[in-house]
């Protein structure tokens, strides 16, 4: 994937990936820096942040059909060093902060 089609995902997000955002955009997780919408090697991730390593994704109503590209992308991506969080789209848009909770977490495990 190109750097322009992380340009053009990153004016279409979804709900729930707007709804994150305001969460975990300007360091407002531990001040750690997130990207959206990044490129990393052939795959865009939603949210990244490349100083822990940390990517979080965020699945619809499409991610059963894929299930098999996603795990391959997962695995690709740990092989990299990088741990995956995902959560469903149903679970950012019900209970935000549950899910910026589990992020806080996980970026305060290293």
């Amino acid at each position: 994937m190109s750097i322009s089609n992380a340009r053009t995902l990153r004016k279409n997000l979804t709900d729930a990936e707007k709804r994150l955002w305001q969460k975990i955009n300007r360091r407002q997780i531990g001040a750690f820096k997130f990207r959206r919408q990044h490129p990393i090697g052939e795959y865009i991730v939603d949210f990244v942040c490349l100083e822990r390593h940390l990517i979080v994704e965020l699945d619809g109503g499409q991610h059963a059909a894929q299930v098999a590209y996603d795990d391959q992308r997962t695995a690709w991506l740990k092989s990299r060093g990088y741990r995956v969080l995902r959560f469903w789209n149903n679970d950012v848009m019900s209970n935000t902060d549950g899910v910026v909770e589990k992020i806080l977490e996980a970026i305060s495990d290293d």
